[in-house]
């Protein structure tokens, strides 16, 4: 039988009529256009629809300037604690058998599971006034809600498994033979974290903190609940967009609302950047191994 044959004995696939391909086509481009592109084009549009003048104005705004001074220094500083995190989270459930390691992914995949809302009462009932902390923080005149550290952690709760998930498939993947030849080659464990671990999983980490930069700065649920939203001192970008809207000023919630997506679009170019260079795909870089070990001791 000649393989035209055996091609056409086949059963056809769905989706295999041009007609239907057509129709599932045309069907997610109208969807993404309705639901993902006409959002972002009236974001820009009434931001600048009393013109450039107002939207600086409305940028320039102490307000406004200190809730996005905010929002940088929250991403500052939970980003590369949450990065820190999810490489130890990753390193501990990919290279060690320990018990409780299936224990370590459920809490790692908790914050997808909970309201970032009930999330930060949660933090309320462990650092408010009333909560477990409260009273011994009070005495040692320690702030930690309605400040920059209950934004902090708020932020980190919902943020951690970002860096984690996506180092996790691929350590996995890789197994342990390299840092195990590594260190029969007498390499440290920093050494072989640097010259073998690293190397391997550096987009897919890139990855990671670019997902969590993006999720930090546009938080809103549990950054409500534990910041107070005391204008000019504790409210965040998103937080302030809310505030200037109820305050009727529609077009400067517009302005500060495009910094956000604005921020979204910078993430999705990093996004795509990334992924051409190996991360979340199966295309990933050659692996670094021990030879990296031994050239290093020779030089």
């Amino acid at each position: 039988m000649t393989m035209s044959a055996r091609h056409a004995n086949k059963p056809p696939r769905i989706g295999d009529a041009p007609a239907f391909r057509r129709f599932m086509i045309g069907f997610v481009l109208v969807i993404g256009a309705l639901f993902v592109l006409a959002p972002l084009l009236v974001i820009f549009t009434q931001a600048f629809s009393l013109g450039v003048g107002h939207f600086t104005a409305t940028i320039a705004h102490p307000d406004t300037r200190h809730a996005i001074y905010l929002t940088v220094m929250t991403a500052l500083i939970a980003v590369p604690l949450n990065t820190a995190f999810g490489i130890a989270a990753a390193w501990a459930i990919t290279k060690f058998d320990f018990w409780g390691r299936r224990f370590l992914l459920i809490v790692i995949e908790i914050p997808f599971s909970i309201s970032p809302i009930v999330a930060g009462v949660a933090y309320l009932f462990v650092y408010g006034l009333q909560g477990l902390f409260g009273p011994a923080l009070q005495s040692a005149e320690i702030k930690v809600l309605f400040a920059l550290p209950g934004i902090v952690l708020a932020s980190m709760f919902v943020t951690a498994p970002f860096v984690a998930r996506e180092l996790i498939p691929l350590m996995q993947a890789q197994g342990r033979d390299l840092e195990e030849a590594a260190t029969s080659l007498g390499a440290s464990g920093w050494r072989t974290f640097l010259s073998v671990t690293l190397p391997n999983i550096r987009w897919a980490l890139l990855y990671g903190v670019v997902l969590c930069n993006a999720r930090v700065m546009g938080e809103f649920g549990a950054v409500s609940v534990v910041s107070g939203k005391i204008r000019g001192q504790t409210n965040t970008l998103p937080l302030h967009i809310e505030l200037l809207y109820h305050d009727y000023n529609t077009v400067g919630a517009f302005a500060a609302a495009s910094i956000l997506a604005l921020l979204a679009l910078v993430t999705i170019v990093a996004k795509l950047a990334l992924e051409r260079r190996g991360a979340g795909r199966a295309g990933r870089p050659a692996l670094a191994g021990p030879a990296t070990i031994a050239q290093g001791k020779t030089s």
